[in-house]
């Protein structure tokens, strides 16, 4: 038997990882307008359509045509799947209801058995919060109702209308379901409304939080998940990734970071972002690929061989090899062993500097490059603005960065969004395939894939220490 059962609507399968655990009773609130019936009417129409799994819709206050007339309005036949025992509306009283449900062999019972029923919504279990019965009445009424949905294993959607401040009295109803689905409706851009889905429960599944916008098309509801973009497909065509060595950011960027592209990782003075940059660069070389660092005041040569080391990375051994090559802005005395793999570009302006990238390293480049050796590049973007200043980094990284992709260079660029203001860091972003922000709250950090190639987002991670290799762990 199935754990769960797919609603059908793409969207939010996804957010609950599959569908609603099978058998649950879900609640289904929102305010008048916010599409609830047709949340559960999809539910049902998909699973007598596509999963051959029939079920009823009981109301307890619109007539079966007028449902019926508004549903054709989605291309949803539901007299025809009813003719074909797919499918049953039943207009009804909450009190006949709940008689008929207790019943033995009541009409309920003959209903569920007649069509093989597997889905069920009822629509609204606010009349059952009508009347003058005490709380405690209708908490048992309540209850009787969930366990009589669980006896017969229907997966259930009860629509619940809230309105705008809800009786505290009724807060007990989210501890009785099985999950608890919220739709919102709030103005946006002063002429338009935004509808909103969030799962705020749902026992026995993992589900991604958060609001979700939803439409109401002519196909029914359709949902699109937070955190979703477009995919670039350029970079996505004919293109391989290389492991981060973090596994939960390779399982967002599907596999690693892809071959040819240019990610920037945004930071701030408070996060440390060293193991995750050494860990995406060491990767790199221990996959075969070649390395460029620029280095900044903050990491010397000595700094990163420790670093390295820590991920299997003996840098003397590639600098022998010729396979890795440090810009230094900084006039600092070079490691023994290092002397011939640093480009010294201290005290020299900015003409100077351009001509000495060119001819101090394309040699080196284009002889490997030849050789169809692969290159991944570190560049420290805080570091070209203190010493080269921010008019030169607006020429200089749309130059660079189209120069290496095209050459089919990989290239991780550190930058400080916050110190480089919103105008400089908007032209950085546009100019990268992606996005990687890591940022300090109170006492944790956290990590957040902001762009990629493949159009994927993610909700902000935790960032734990932990000592083994990759040093960290993203939660």
């Amino acid at each position: 038997m199935s754990q769960y059962t797919s609603t059908g609507i793409q969207g939010l399968d996804f957010l609950l990882n599959g569908g609603f655990p099978t058998g649950a009773s879900i609640l289904i609130e929102g305010l008048p307008g916010t599409g609830k019936t047709n949340l559960s009417m999809q539910f049902l129409y998909n699973g007598a359509v596509q999963y051959d799994e029939p079920g009823i819709y009981i109301t307890f206050e619109e007539l079966p045509g007028q449902l019926y007339k508004e549903m054709k309005a989605f291309g949803w036949d539901i007299p025809a799947l009813e003719r074909e025992n797919k499918l049953r509306v039943i207009c009804i009283s909450p009190q006949v209801l709940l008689e008929q449900m207790e019943k033995q062999d009541g009409l309920f019972e003959q209903m569920i058995r007649e069509i093989g029923c597997k889905r069920v919504a009822i629509d609204s279990i606010s009349l059952f919060q009508i009347g003058d019965e005490s709380v405690e009445k209708k908490r048992k009424t309540l209850y009787k109702l969930r366990n009589i949905l669980r006896k017969f294993n229907l997966t259930s959607l009860l629509i619940q209308e809230q309105t705008s401040t809800m009786d505290p009295e009724t807060s007990y109803i989210n501890y009785v379901v099985d999950g608890v689905i919220r739709l919102s409706l709030t103005d946006y851009k002063e002429h338009y409304r935004k509808r909103t889905l969030e799962v705020l429960k749902m026992r026995g599944r993992k589900i991604i939080e958060g609001e979700h916008i939803y439409r109401i098309t002519d196909q029914g509801i359709h949902l699109l998940p937070a955190f979703s973009m477009v995919e670039d497909k350029a970079h996505m065509y004919n293109s391989s990734a290389v492991t981060t060595g973090i596994a939960k950011l390779d399982q967002l960027l599907d596999g690693g970071i892809p071959e040819g592209s240019a990610f920037i990782l945004d930071t701030n003075s408070k996060a440390n972002y060293k193991y995750l940059a050494v860990s995406i660069a060491a990767n790199r070389l221990l996959a075969g690929e070649n390395l460029i660092i620029l280095l900044s005041s903050l990491s010397t040569i000595n700094d990163l061989e420790f670093l390295y080391g820590l991920y299997g990375v003996n840098l003397k051994e590639y600098v022998a090899k010729k396979k890795i090559y440090f810009i230094e802005h900084y006039n600092r005395p070079a490691p023994s062993g290092f002397e011939g793999a640093i480009l010294d570009v201290s005290n020299l302006n900015n003409d100077e500097y351009r001509e000495r990238l060119m001819n101090g390293l394309d040699p080196f480049i284009n002889a490997s490059l030849n050789q169809h050796e692969k290159w991944f590049v570190y560049y420290d973007l805080n570091t070209i603005v203190s010493q080269r200043g921010r008019t030169f980094l607006e020429t200089f990284y749309a130059e660079e960065i189209s120069r290496l992709n095209s050459a089919g260079f990989s290239v991780l660029a550190l930058s400080n969004f916050t110190e480089l203001g919103p105008q400089l860091s908007s032209f950085i972003e546009r100019t990268s395939n992606g996005v990687i922000k890591t940022w300090v709250e109170g006492s944790y950090q956290y990590v957040q894939l902001l762009k990629s190639p493949m159009g994927k987002m993610s909700a902000p991670l935790l960032i734990e220490n932990i000592n083994t290799k990759p040093y960290i762990n993203l939660i």
